[in-house]
């Protein structure tokens, strides 16, 4: 089993996720090394991701296309990125980074109704106690 993280967003519902070091795993252990960190929300389509992170690692078998409620980590803006459905930029079907993305966990709360509240807010990322 991978990290179960906390996505701690003020007057708001919880994000819990779960790291996954298939796919990324020196993106994975530098991310649990930072724990925990605060971050600022934004929204972009049915995703959500922050501002500068703490992590900083290039690419590591990025992906150009995601699969739902995956949680990515974002090289170019060094951004943390949910996955809750289609970006702006995806075609039908598909959902589409704005550049090639690390592929980190996925997210074990997949309430939509988060990108309502989320945008602007800042979250702080914890390891589940």
């Amino acid at each position: 089993m991978g990290h179960v993280v906390d996505v701690l967003i003020p007057n708001s519902s919880n994000i819990t996720l779960e790291l996954d070091s298939t796919h990324s795993p020196k993106t994975v252990k530098q991310f649990v090394e930072c724990l925990p960190f605060s971050l600022t929300l934004n929204v972009w389509g049915d995703e959500i991701y922050t501002n500068e992170s703490p992590i900083n690692i290039s690419e590591e078998d990025a992906k150009s296309t995601v699969a739902l409620y995956d949680v990515a980590y974002w090289p170019t803006g060094r951004a943390i990125c949910l996955f809750f459905g289609p970006t702006p930029i995806s075609k039908k079907g598909e959902i589409t980074p704005a550049s090639p993305v690390n592929v980190i966990g996925r997210i074990l709360s997949p309430d939509k109704s988060i990108l309502k509240f989320a945008d602007g807010k800042t979250a702080t990322f914890r390891l589940h106690s």
